[in-house]
């Protein structure tokens, strides 16, 4: 893992799983439907994503569950 010049930690592809619990097709198939982030170039054929930016959507999943069951509720 590398970290950039604003201190925000890149992440690679299997600790973005582990932290998303998503599949490697599954991270794909959201990045081009644009319902997750897409990764940053680090070098030759390397990607990672930011961290703030998966932690982003990972709090927006819990959000839209709380929300969801607010209205479950009313």
């Amino acid at each position: 893992m590398t970290t950039s010049s604003t201190g925000n930690r890149l992440l690679r592809r299997k600790e973005v799983e582990s932290r998303t619990g998503k599949s490697r097709s599954a991270i794909y198939e959201g990045i081009r439907k644009g319902t997750f982030p897409a990764p940053v170039p680090i070098g030759g054929k390397s990607v990672a994503w930011l961290e703030e930016e998966v932690e982003s959507w990972i709090a927006n999943c819990v959000a839209a569950r709380t929300a969801s069951r607010k209205n479950l509720n009313n």
